[in-house]
């Protein structure tokens, strides 16, 4: 595997999980209006998750 694959797989799985931290803690805590707002727009669900995993959010 070349360095540019493994660096976009590695993108590639920090965003799927990060998508789905920020879906299950939004479930978890009903933040229904947090949900859909990640739903709609992308960023903002791949965003809150990694601030997450920080501890920032």
């Amino acid at each position: 595997m070349k360095s540019t694959e493994f660096i976009g797989a590695g993108l590639i799985l920090w965003v799927v999980l990060a998508w789905f931290t920020h879906i299950f803690v939004c479930l978890k805590t009903a933040s229904w209006g947090f949900l859909i707002a990640g739903a709609i727009f992308f960023p903002v669900a791949f965003v809150h998750g990694t601030g997450i995993w920080f501890g920032a959010f």
